[in-house]
């Protein structure tokens, strides 16, 4: 990839806040790694590879990209997406459109960073279609200011095709949140699977909406839909996890997690179950609660103070 000379500048700062947010930021100017970067409303660089097609542009207030990868083609290297945001105020739109064709498979490193922000909107709608035989994994990382004035609004809407695979993955958990809305919702036909999952951290007043949903439509589609959420302060957090059985033999289960420390929190998880046939199976656990009381006195009787212990048992959940 080469970045023009106009922008030279800008990524220099957006590739250390990329590297912030754990990403390489080497990995965005090497030719044998597609990849797109976004620096508030502008692309600032692109690179395709062989059975990769990235086109972008600009929008209001914001950035278009519709990545497409080819019938057949198995991409080697995972796919780079950095976005970022420099200014201190502002907002900014993302819209995706991913199209796996039938037997492709590609996997996404998507890092989204906002460290210097102090009053942010950012909002991202994905639009996901996975074909037959198909498989696209997605792993999505946040690193927002420490002035907690960062709001995120992510959507991913995805159909997964006969026999297609999808993971999705979102992770908010190294720096405060802010205001944070997280959705994602799954269309599961024949024989497809999917596992989708959030790790969040909400410390002092972050507010965490997140809502994932499995629709299993398909004889013998898969899914799981999965939260880890822990709350600290005065964290004010409501997780739903949902899955409609619609079809024979398909499978759902949906797990949620929230750890709870400081008396303040506001936390709440709702677990929705709906069969339309009487052959789809579904289950669901939800937890709300302290650390584990055991793991902590383990720890303490090793050595560590009460406060490292439960770091250490959180960065586990977490990890």
């Amino acid at each position: 990839m080469r970045i023009a000379p106009d922008y030279s500048k800008e990524f220099e700062k957006i590739a250390e806040a990329y590297e912030k947010s754990g990403g390489k930021a080497d990995n965005l100017l090497d030719k044998r790694i597609a990849s797109i970067i976004i620096s508030g409303d502008k692309v600032i660089g692109l690179n395709n590879v062989e059975g990769v097609e990235i086109e972008a542009g600009k929008q209001d207030l914001g950035v278009w990209a519709k990545i497409r990868i080819l019938k057949g083609k198995k991409i080697a290297m995972p796919i780079h997406l950095c976005t970022g945001f420099l200014g201190k105020e502002g907002e900014q739109r993302i819209n995706f459109e991913f199209i796996i064709e039938d037997g492709a498979s590609v996997d996404f490193i998507s890092h989204c960073s906002f460290p210097w922000s102090t009053k942010l909107t950012h909002k991202m709608i994905a639009i996901v279609k996975i074909g037959k035989n198909a498989s696209m994994t997605y792993a999505d990382a946040h690193f927002h200011s420490e002035e907690g004035g960062v709001t995120v609004i992510s959507e991913t809407h995805a159909i997964v095709d006969e026999k297609g695979r999808y993971s999705n993955t979102f992770e908010l958990t190294r720096t405060r949140v802010g205001k944070l809305v997280v959705k994602m919702d799954v269309d599961l036909k024949e024989g497809a699977v999917a596992n989708l999952e959030s790790k969040v951290r909400g410390r002092s007043n972050d507010e965490i909406s997140i809502k994932e949903s499995l629709g299993l439509n398909g004889k013998n589609a898969h899914g799981i839909a999965k939260s880890t959420i822990v709350a600290t302060d005065q964290t004010h957090a409501r997780i739903i996890n949902e899955a409609f059985g619609n079809a024979p033999y398909s499978k759902g289960h949906i797990e949620c997690t929230e750890v709870t420390k400081g008396n303040q929190v506001d936390v709440a998880t709702l677990p929705v179950l709906k069969v339309t046939n009487d052959l789809s199976e579904l289950t669901h656990e939800a937890s709300i609660g302290r650390i584990n009381s055991k793991q902590l006195a383990t720890l303490v009787a090793k050595g560590m103070s009460e406060e490292e212990a439960t770091e250490f048992i959180i960065k586990g959940m977490l990890s």
